[in-house]
């Protein structure tokens, strides 16, 4: 997965918690969040791998 797609995921995420928070969701706040978690989790690999010399 490149950067630029863990961002998109990040902004959704992003979104899900700020819509359930607002709906007083918390189902969907926390699934923004894992969301959320799992975008800067992706950034931080690829960020690793290509100062690593990878691809």
């Amino acid at each position: 997965m490149g950067k630029g797609k863990a961002k998109a995921k990040q902004v959704k995420g992003k979104l899900k918690e700020t819509a359930g928070r607002a709906a007083d969701d918390k189902r969907l706040e926390a699934e923004g969040r894992a969301e959320k978690l799992t975008g800067k989790v992706q950034e931080s690999a690829e960020k690793a791998k290509k100062s690593l010399g990878g691809r």
